[in-house]
């Protein structure tokens, strides 16, 4: 008679299966998300201690970042290579003027209406322009830019083909003014510009955290899928012309808001400058590609090297547009992917993580390890 098998001898020795879970964010994330803070935080402030030369710079760098970030929402995951959101831009300006000066509405309250108007004008357009593919698409947007233009240069009570300026009742009547003037003991041409900074302060956080947020979504999952292979996530049932209209009219409504803030501060609007293609949408392009499309903070570093060489070689005339032209081939040829891309791949860093990855559990791991 076989001898009874021993207990230990029918024990399972095998490694117990580890558990999984899906994170986004990572300790350098978690960093940067602080730092951000504290950035955002000193931002607000900043006014109390800045001379206004200082708060018309910043102006400028936060809606040219915020512009950049719509751009790179629409290119850089829903593949639209649109070369005509400055017909947007000057959409959001001249409703502004036209809901302020005959329609008597307060500015602050006109900014969110332009953002609705903008996103319900979009789509017609994106009717029009969705049946155009690669670079016919991106013509067709410019074509519709300067139908904008030239619809725009006729209305006679904005100023026609030469433009018109907003009333100094209608700058000043922008709530908070008063309360600045009182409170930081400035000027009213000081405080119009402060409360323009944080106008466009807050469009621009709006802007990232739109962008941020949507990326972590199911739509965010679905532009990933587009951007990676559009066939392949069309085989897997991704509904890409619904996406790609949602992402179309959600850029053209903050960038309507965007360009309603920008001639509120500078308060003269021209069709010619609203729908500049140079200083609207090339730009935009450039700020996009040199810190890299297709995420989050490439734009970033693309506005600020964008503003320092404005800042420091406009001055230079022709060969200022020599520099950035030469600049933007070096890096299209040595970091295909932008400053940004280089350097992510490089040290392996993402401070705005929106991919998912699938990991271990560590208390799981270190079982695993310990057994």
């Amino acid at each position: 008679m076989a001898a009874d098998t021993p207990r230990d001898m029918t024990k399972d020795t095998s490694k117990p299966k580890p558990t999984f879970r899906i994170e986004t964010a990572s300790r350098a994330s978690r960093i940067s998300a602080a730092i951000l803070g504290v950035a955002l935080l000193i931002a607000i402030i900043l006014p109390a201690f800045a001379g206004r030369e200082l708060i018309q710079n910043l102006i400028f760098l936060f809606y040219m970042l915020a512009l950049a970030q719509c751009w790179n929402l629409l290119a850089g995951y829903a593949g639209l290579i649109s070369v005509g959101q400055q017909a947007f831009v000057g959409l959001g300006g001249y409703l502004l003027f036209a809901l302020t000066l005959p329609g008597g509405i307060n500015p602050l309250l006109a900014i969110p209406i332009v953002g609705i108007v903008s996103a319900i004008v979009a789509l017609p357009t994106a009717l029009v322009v969705f049946r155009l593919r690669g670079a016919y698409f991106a013509i067709g947007t410019w074509v519709v830019a300067e139908v904008y233009r030239l619809v725009f240069a006729q209305f006679r009570m904005l100023g026609g083909g030469t433009g018109t300026s907003l009333d100094p009742l209608v700058t000043s009547s922008v709530p908070g003014i008063a309360w600045v003037k009182a409170l930081l003991d400035v000027r009213t041409p000081a405080a119009r510009d402060i409360v323009s900074y944080w106008l466009v302060l807050a469009l621009m956080v709006g802007t990232l955290a739109l962008v941020y947020f949507m990326l972590r979504s199911r739509r965010g999952l679905a532009l990933g899928a587009i951007r990676d292979n559009e066939r392949a996530a069309a085989g897997l049932g991704v509904d890409i012309y619904r996406i790609k209209l949602f992402v179309y009219v959600a850029t053209a409504a903050m960038t309507g808001m965007i360009g309603a803030v920008i001639y509120l501060q500078k308060a003269r609007i021209s069709p010619d400058a609203a729908f500049s293609v140079l200083d609207w949408t090339a730009y935009i392009i450039f700020i996009t590609v040199i810190g890299g499309i297709g995420t989050i903070e490439g734009p970033a570093i693309g506005a600020v090297i964008f503003y320092l060489m404005q800042r420091y070689l406009a001055d230079f005339g022709a060969w200022y547009l020599i520099v950035l032209g030469a600049l933007a081939i070096v890096v299209m040829l040595f970091a295909p992917k932008g400053l940004w891309g280089f350097v992510a791949e490089r040290y392996n860093l993402t401070l705005f993580p929106t991919r998912r990855k699938l990991v271990a559990d560590a208390a799981e791991q270190k079982a695993l390890t310990d057994f």
